[in-house]
């Protein structure tokens, strides 16, 4: 099982940025897949997560208004779409896949089983 990340750059405060995360090696139709980030100095924090079959989502607070993820079938990718980024969105950020949770579960990193390597977004103020 691969998640392959992209799309990270530097953007300005008010930007937006699309991170994809291409995911290989077997059927996901069942799992979740989630975005977390990692700002230096703190801890991963969970960002979003989507139910591939149904497209259940769920979105921490700090991101809930600005950030949007979705998922590509035919493309067995997932985008994180982020508009009026704010220097405090600054971390790396990993997607990831699993298929232990519920909805009300899906923010628990411990529940992941796949991991991408993270792509950085960086903005500046």
């Amino acid at each position: 099982v691969q998640l392959q990340a992209s799309g990270g750059g530097l953007v300005q405060a008010g930007g937006s940025l699309r991170l994809s995360c291409a995911a290989s090696g077997r059927t996901f139709s069942s799992y979740v897949m989630g975005w977390f980030r990692q700002a230096p100095g703190k801890e991963r924090e969970f960002v979003t997560a989507i139910r591939w079959r149904g497209g259940s989502t769920v979105y921490a607070d700090s991101v809930k208004g600005r950030f949007t993820i979705s998922r590509d079938d035919a493309k067995n990718t997932v985008y994180l779409q982020m508009n009026s980024l704010k220097p405090e969105d600054t971390a790396v950020y990993y997607c990831a896949a699993g298929s232990r949770m519920i909805l009300s579960t899906m923010n628990r990193a411990n529940l992941y089983d796949y991991w991408g390597q993270g792509t950085l977004v960086t903005v500046s103020s």
